[in-house]
């Protein structure tokens, strides 16, 4: 059996109804893409209603487990509920807003044929609700919204962490430096993040001849909703950006959590400014608006960085694996 083709549990994390069809959309892209002894999990994170919708809409579906978190709410206790109670050797995650582009599964398993890679990341593309992306919204931004964004590799390249929404980790590192940590990550629609960062960090930490990889051809259409498309929301996701970045260079050490960060503030986000400020001389209306996205949410990163090192942020040890919880059955009305 080829290292890629080593049975794989892909994961799914939900909380809310409002997402019902990209809901929908995502794990039925995802189960096309299955192989022979993969599975798929979706999470339900503390939300009876949906976790008993969900199971009457696959009940019975092939190799498909629908399952409550059972331990802390919010993103990072979804995940590490389903590395419990899955046995894939590979931990696919994708974003209950993330549909699978065909023959991303495969791309996104392929490195995996090289051992020091413990780690992929694929590319999620915005798909924006009003059908287009604004005119003041630069792609340099687009991390803002869980997507790839302008200043990251266009072709296959060794990266730092990959992006939650389209993610695949061996499950040996779990084993090895513990589950995500829950003391960071999106709590509902609190716009916090970083704990994939974070334990990309710690594994190579660990291991320092580990790899993390970005696919680019690995793809998945990013929902973006009108909600999300706006400079509240922007300044918003920086300032949390900053937080977590806080907190988790107390955890793991500035210098590798701020690596990526460098090259991006002092070279990707000056060329934007220019390039929209020279779109504003030539007459188009969006590029100052552009222009002023990018050094607000730089300001608002800062803002939240500096907080957050000031008032001392502090996260809690990441949890080990359980070693005696079983792997739960794949069937679609797993309890």
């Amino acid at each position: 059996m080829s290292p890629s083709d080593r049975p794989a549990s892909v994961v799914l994390c939900a909380y809310t109804l409002e997402r019902w069809d990209d809901l929908c959309g995502a794990v039925e892209a995802a189960h096309a893409q299955l192989l022979a002894d993969d599975d798929l999990i979706l999470v339900v994170d503390h939300n009876d209603e949906l976790l008993a919708r969900s199971r009457e809409r696959w009940a019975g579906a092939d190799r498909t487990a629908i399952v409550p978190n059972d331990r802390a709410r919010g993103l990072s206790g979804a995940r590490n509920t389903a590395i419990g109670a899955t046995s894939g050797e590979i931990l696919v995650f994708l974003d209950d807003d993330a549909t699978l582009t065909a023959g991303s599964l495969a791309r996104l398993r392929a490195p995996f044929a090289e051992p020091e890679v413990v780690a992929v990341g694929g590319a999620p593309v915005p798909r924006w609700v009003g059908g287009r992306r604004p005119g003041w919204f630069p792609a340099e931004l687009d991390w803002t919204i869980g997507c790839a964004y302008t200043g990251m590799p266009t072709t296959r390249a060794d990266v730092r962490n990959p992006i939650g929404a389209i993610m695949a980790i061996r499950r040996e590192v779990f084993d090895g430096v513990g589950l995500f940590l829950e003391g960071v990550g999106r709590v509902g629609t609190v716009p916090l993040g970083c704990e994939e960062t974070e334990l990309a960090i710690r594994a190579r930490q660990a291991q320092p001849q580990a790899r993390v990889v970005y696919e680019p051809g690995a793809t998945v259409l990013h929902t973006v909703t009108e909600g999300r498309a706006t400079a509240r929301y922007l300044l918003r996701r920086g300032y949390a950006e900053g937080l977590s970045k806080a907190a988790i260079s107390r955890h793991v050490g500035a210098g590798d959590a701020l690596a990526s960060e460098t090259s991006y503030v002092t070279s990707t986000l000056p060329r934007g400014v220019a390039r929209e400020l020279g779109r504003t001389v030539r007459g188009d209306v969006h590029g100052l608006g552009a222009a002023s996205a990018i050094v607000g949410v730089l300001v608002a990163t800062g803002a939240g960085y500096v907080r957050g090192r000031v008032t001392g942020v502090r996260v809690p040890a990441a949890p080990e694996v359980s070693p005696s919880r079983p792997p739960q059955p794949t069937a679609g009305n797993a309890p």
